[in-house]
Parts: structure tokens; sequence; C-alpha cells
């Protein structure tokens, strides 16, 4: 009996030990104390200590522990480690790791988080937002833009580079706005908020192209020639990846350029000849400078022994002699500026590629680092303002608009849909303001951006499809009175740009996760490599076992906190969201655990798994959402009328966590393995559920009553009650409508009658007449009923006007009078 409860005091050591992650030292230490101990009693005798001296001296001894276990193992894992290529390499070098690296070590600091500073707006970027960005927005008509020119107005563009809203990027020295990505972010929203068009020719610029590119690797001069004239709106740029050959697979780009001598201005001089076919480049058609990306060769060693010198990045101007640019795609009838270019043989000089002939056959470096930065900010901005533009439209609609004698919005059917919009709108705002947040720290999250790209640009696509359902007609019927129609039409286009979401999702959330946020998995990567080979013994020797031990104490750690339902499991905060951040300590311990295992199962076969890579993606995807919906409450100093939206927010995404876990297991590719982690990870079945009807509910009302919620939900939206704007226009009439509730039930109460909620005309004649409201209070009713006309009829058009052609309808009457002849 004494033995079995040693055995026992022994197991719940090594459990206690490995959950804590305490060192090999004190693990070996512990468990010769509990044998001491054991022996003492007579219940260990000798051959419990020959055991323990085999397994625990080779392990703490490292030389004999690095020449009999880690050099073999070295040995094999080099034959059997995932082949990377170069532009695999360079992608997962670029950029770095923040909070995404403690949610994937399964022991998050929630401190940590909570301690990282809350972004704030400089006193010049409030300016901005206040002063040019509430101008162009009044200057700009969204129907005149999209529908009669499909293109901004000259005075638009005029005032943008005037003002410098392509200039945000570059630093003040060379005359830009060098605003923070915060601020960025916010511009982007607000201009979101009325017009697509308009973000995404502002957003590109500050984004992936020649300034970011230009600011970070081009020499002196090309910065000193170039930023000056981007900022000033000189030049317009354009930055061109995509081919017809090469769309997501973007390092398989067949353009290039040969390294030869050639004539430049009446001199011989060593250039390159250029040929390329780019399209879906936006500002391509008006751009003055292009940026363009190639396979840089030099078949005759102009420049050295290498023949393939790998992508290469160059600024041609437009103007140059062969360069084919001007025409126009239409993507989805959202005209912002895109189209092709081509160019055969084009011949520019060297000092023309980005950087300099040093950095020939850096490009693709050079791309990834960029787009860890700019893919954090253009499009999760612009989704992030568009969810929440649609969110504050929603709510408005369905509390004016009436069915049945009640507004639409208290219909049960029609709060889920509504809960959804209000849901994603605090989830993308909170995860926008944090990653953009992590940039102006000094980060290049190019695992965070691919999350946040991802996730924000399909919950802005189902956020829209959403809200469509809720305006039913008003939606579908397009006009100059129609503020979702566009936003629908052009929803796929986020989704495909910057890393198609299917490729996005599948191959790189976790693709670079995996190897950038693992804290053993790089070194050992990095250890294999070395030519080194003593150097690379005692590297893979701490990689390698600092791996095990972290591998031993997931698996405590995961075991525990299913077991026990993370019920005993640390928070920061005791009070209801606590939960939430328990569960997500168990979450995270869990996709420690399954990455290993994964790993160890299907080696470099995983990359080719992409579902289990999508899924575990989705998993360290939803931890970090949720974790910045916690990060947002907290810094807004945790407001209870928020906690709705709190609510809903981390139970809908800790579902699809826990959704994505199951999945996983039941589609392991090793079954036997998918079978006993689904029964260590839920010993008790699935036990999260997603928010109730009751937090759809509470959801639903938030977006239908002004408050500070449904204040901050909007925040940083272009809400101007102008003539010409819609939402602003929306926004009045909701007020209004609920400034002449209370007057409509005082002449219904009067009249004892009860009279449908509209023609509210004739019931401020009414009230009038009965006595019971003065001429102000009838005035209100007048004005709302003007306010809830507008808001629920739709437009309607001469049939002329809808004929792109013209001349067609001169031809179809002539034909209907040869006819009657």
């Amino acid at each position: 009996m004494e033995t079995l409860l040693f055995v026992a005091l022994l197991l719940v050591a090594i459990g206690v030990l490995a959950y804590h992650r305490a060192s090999l030292t004190l693990f070996t230490a512990a468990i010769a104390a509990i044998l001491l101990a054991g022996s003492w009693q007579g219940s260990f005798g000798v051959v419990s200590w020959v055991i323990f001296a085999v397994v625990a001296l080779p392990l703490n001894i490292a030389s004999i522990r690095q020449q009999y276990i880690t050099k073999p193992l070295l040995k094999l894992y080099r034959t059997i480690m995932p082949e990377m290529s170069t532009t695999e390499k360079e992608a997962i070098d670029a950029g770095t790791t923040w909070w995404e690296g403690d949610l994937f070590r399964g022991n998050p600091d929630w401190h940590k988080l909570h301690n990282f500073p809350k972004p704030r707006l400089s006193a010049e970027e409030q300016a901005f937002l206040d002063g040019p960005v509430e101008t162009v927005l009044r200057m700009v008509d969204d129907w005149h833009t999209t529908h009669e020119r499909a293109d901004l107005s000259p005075e638009v563009y005029a005032y943008l580079k005037d003002q410098g809203f392509f200039a945000m990027i570059i630093k003040k020295k060379f005359g830009g706005l060098e605003f923070s990505a915060y601020a960025q972010s916010c511009v982007l929203q607000k201009l979101t908020s009325k017009s697509m068009v308009l973000s995404s020719i502002v957003g590109v610029p500050n984004s992936l192209g020649p300034g970011e590119l230009l600011q970070h690797y081009g020499t002196q001069e090309q910065q000193d020639h170039y930023l000056p004239r981007l900022a000033k709106g000189l030049e317009v740029p354009c930055f061109a990846l995509t081919s017809p050959e090469a769309g997501s697979d973007a390092g398989a780009i067949p353009d290039f350029g040969i390294v030869c001598k050639g004539t430049w201005q009446g001199e011989e001089i060593v250039g390159m000849r250029l040929t390329w076919n780019k399209r879906y480049i936006t500002l391509a058609p008006i751009a003055t400078v292009l940026g363009l990306a190639f396979k840089l060769q030099d078949p005759d060693g102009l420049l050295g022994d290498k023949v393939d010198l790998g992508i290469t990045c160059a600024l041609i101007p437009t103007d140059t002699d062969g360069v084919k640019i001007g025409r126009r795609h239409f993507p989805l009838n959202v005209p912002f500026q895109n189209g092709p270019t081509q160019g055969e043989n084009v011949f520019v000089p060297l000092d023309y590629i980005i950087g300099g002939p040093a950095m020939a056959g850096q490009g693709w470096r050079m791309l990834v680092e960029c787009l860890s930065v700019g893919r954090a900010i253009t499009l999760p901005s612009n989704s992030t303002g568009g969810i929440k533009s649609v969110a504050l439209a929603t709510g408005a609609y369905a509390r004016i608009r009436r069915q049945f004698k009640l507004p639409i919005g208290k219909m049960e059917g029609v709060e889920e849909v509504m809960a959804r919009v209000g849901g994603y709108a605090y989830m993308a705002d909170a995860s926008t303001t944090m990653s953009v947040g992590s940039i102006d720290l000094g980060e290049k999250p190019s695992v965070i951006s691919a999350i946040t790209k991802y996730h924000m640009t399909e919950r802005m696509r189902q956020a829209i499809i959403d809200a469509m359902d809720v305006h039913g007609g008003k939606g579908i019927c397009m006009g100059p009175n129609n503020y979702l129609a566009r936003g629908y039409q052009g929803a796929p286009v986020a989704i495909t740009v910057e890393g198609a979401n299917i490729l996005t999702r599948n191959m790189i959330i976790y693709g670079q996760g995996a190897i950038r946020c693992h804290p053993f998995v790089l070194a050992e990567l990095q250890a294999a490599q070395l030519d080194d080979e003593r150097a690379a013994v005692t590297a893979f020797d701490r990689a390698l076992f600092g791996h095990i031990g972290f591998s031993i104490s997931n698996f405590f750690r995961t075991f525990w906190l299913s077991l026990t339902n993370s019920a005993f499991s640390a928070a920061p905060v005791s009070d209801e969201t606590a939960r939430y951040y328990k569960q997500m300590n168990r979450f995270s311990a869990a996709l420690a655990l399954m990455s290993d295992i994964s790993m160890a199962t299907m080696g470099g076969d995983l990359k080719r798994r992409e579902r289990i890579s999508a899924r575990l993606g989705d998993i360290l995807s939803m931890l970090y959402i949720t974790s910045t919906i916690l990060k947002r409450y907290n810094d807004d100093g945790r407001p209870a009328q928020d906690l709705p939206l709190v609510q809903w927010g981390c139970e809908d995404n800790l579902a699809r966590a826990q959704t994505a876990l199951d999945e996983l297991f039941d589609n392991f590719p090793a079954r036997a393995v998918g079978v006993v982690m689904k029964r260590v990870v839920f010993p008790w079945g699935r036990t999260l559920r997603r928010p109730s009807d009751v937090t759809d509910h509470q959801v639903a009302r938030i977006m239908q009553t002004p408050c500070e919620s449904r204040t901050r939900l909007g925040n940083h939206l272009y809400l101007t009650q102008e003539p010409n704007n819609l939402l602003g226009q929306l926004e009045k009439a909701f007020a209004d409508i609920l400034a002449a509730e209370p007057l409509f039930d005082k002449v219904m109460h009067a009249a004892n009658k009860r009279l449908p909620f509209y023609r509210l005309n004739e019931v401020a004649d009414l009230g009038l007449s009965l006595g019971v409201l003065t001429a102000a209070e009838a005035d209100k009713l007048r004005v709302a009923e003007e306010g809830r006309l507008k808001t629920i009829n739709v437009d309607d058009f001469d049939p002329a006007d809808l004929m792109a052609d013209k001349s067609l309808l001169e031809s179809d009457k002539a034909k209907l009078a040869e006819q009657a002849a």
C-alpha cells in the first residue's frame, strides 16, 4: 500500500512540476527526494535507483547527453526536417513575434497583455481627422464616384495630394505626415464609412508601395528624389507584383530582367532589360512611378558570379519608353483605380533598383518585411470601418423600420442577425486597434497581420450580408440613397487581395505561426543548418530538450485544465470575464500540445496537410482575437454597459476554437492519436456554447439605443449630419424617431385610439387640434416623418438613365417608329 502511495506521489509530483514548467534539475531533485523517502520506508529498492540513475545521469550530464543522445537525434532530424524554399525562409525571417507567441506557448501572461500601452492619437493626428478628413468626405459623393464618374473627381485628387493623404507613412524630414499606424487606421476607417473607393485609393500608397520600400531600403539619392515628390503628390505611386501566372504564389512571378549593356540618354551603361505583364495593380492607371517586382538574371556575369539573382524591386517612371500603363480593371462596381501594366525589353539603369545594385535579388525579403506591416493596417482597417458602419446603420434602420406594428429590430430573428453584426464590430475594432498598436511599438507582426487580414475581411463580408438581410429591399435597390450595396458588391475584393483568404488561412497563418511562434522549432531548424558540427550539437541540444520539456508540460497542463474545465486556472481579474481568460489558458495549452503532436507525427508533410494547418491556425486566430477583445475592454476601463459585446465576441470565438479542435481530432491522419487526444482535451465533451439568445438580445438593444456603448462602437466614423452623408442622415433620422415616439404616444392617448406609426405629419396636426402638442413638438413629428420616409424609401430611375449607351435609346426609338409605320 505504501509503495502505491509513493508511486502516486511520484506521478503527482511529475505532473505538478511539469504543469509549472520546472527545470530539469528541479525535476531530478524532486524525484530523487521522493525515491529517498520511499526507500527509507522500504517502498523502493535498488532496481528503482538503477532505473533512476540510467535515466537521470545521461540527461543531466551535458557531455554524455550531447554525445549519445543529441548527436544521433540531430543526424536523424536532418534527414526528416522539412525542406524550405528560399522564399519560405525569407518569409519566416521577415517580421517579428509579439503577443501571438505567448498564446502559442501554452501559458499566456495576461498582465503582459494588459500592460501593452493603449494606442492614442497625437493632437496633430486628431486635428487631421477633424479637419482634412472631414473636408474630403464632404467633397465626395459616393454615387457620383461609383456610378456616374467611375472615379474620384479631380478636385478630390488634388485635395488628397495637397493635404498629404498619400504621405501618412512618409517621414516629416521628407515632407510627409509621419503618422502612427493607429492614426492611419483611424483615417482609413473614417474614409471607409462613406466611400470604399476613397479609402482604397488612400490606403494603398500608405501600405505596400514605393514609399514604404524607399524609406526602408532606398539609397539616399532615391529617398531625396522620390520621397519629397511623393509627399507633395507630385508623383503617384503604384506597386506591381501580381501577374496572370502568379497570384497568391507571388514567388513564382514570370516577369524577368536581364542585366546587360545598353544605351541610356546617349551613353552606354550596364542596365537591365525588363519584360513584365502585371494585373490587378491599384493606382496603376494614374501612376507616375511604377514599383516593379521581377526576377533578375545576370547571364554575362556583369555583377558577379551568380546568374539567377532572384526577385528584385525597381522604380520605373511610367513615361519611360516601352512602359504600357493606363488601362483599367472594373472590380465589382467599386471603381477604384486599378489596372494592368506591361513592358517588353524595357531598358533602364541599374540605379532604378530600390537600394541600388547592391539590393539586386533582395526583393522578396523587402516585400515580405513590408507586407508584415502594411497588411496589418489597410485591409483590416477598411474592413473594420465597414463593419462598424453597417452596425450603426443596421441598428438605426432596424429601430426606424416597422412591420407588424413594431420596429423590426425587436423581432428575435432580426436580433440574432444584428447581434452578429454588433459583435463583429466590437471585435474588429479591438483586433485592429491592438494589431496596429503593435506596429507603433516597433513590431513587424507577420503572423498577426495574416490573422487580422483574413478574419477581419471575412467578418466584414458576413456583416454586410447580414446587414443586407435586415434591410431587405432597401439594401438591394441601388441608387444615391443606398449605403450598403457598394460594400456588398465590393466585399470579395478585400477577400482576394494581399494574399487570397483561402491561402492565408490554409498556409500562411499557421505555416508561419508554427515556426515563428513556437519557442523551440525555429531554433532547432537553425541549429540543424549550422556548418560547425560542435556548435550545431550544442544549439540543437538546448532547443531539443527545451522542446521535450515544453511538450511534457503542455500535456499535463492540457490534461488538468481540460479535466477541471479551467476552474482553477489563473486569471488577471475576478469579474464576469475571468472565465474567458481561464478557457484561453486551456486552449493555449491544447494548441501548443497539438502543434507538437502534429509536427511529430507528420513532420514535413504537415505543410501539405492544409486543412490540419488551417484548423490549428483557427485556434491561434481565435485566441488572438479574443485576447484583443479582453484587452480593449480593459483599456476602456471595463465599462459594464459594454459587457454584452465582450461576452458575445469571446463566446463566439472560443466556441469556434472548440470546433476547430474537435474537427482536428476527427480528421487527424493518425486516427488513434486523434481519438486519444480528443479524450484528453474534451473529457466532458464540448462544454462551450455560442452566445445565448439573451446575449444576442442585449447586443441588438445596444445597437438600437443611443448610449455610450453605441457611441464607442461607432468611434472614428464619419457621422457628420450633412446632406451628402447618408450615414449621418440616418443617425439623425434615428434620433428624430426616438424623440417622436413619446409625442406619438401622447397624441394616441389623448385621441383614445391606436394608429400605425406612420403619417406622423397627420399625427402632428391631430395633436395640435387636441391641444396636447406645442408647435415645436408638432414640428418634431413632421421632421421625424421626413426622415422616416427617406430611410425606408428606395431610389427609382427613368429607364433611359440606366442605359450606359444612350445611343441605344435613340436606336430603339427609331426601330419602334419603323414598326409602327
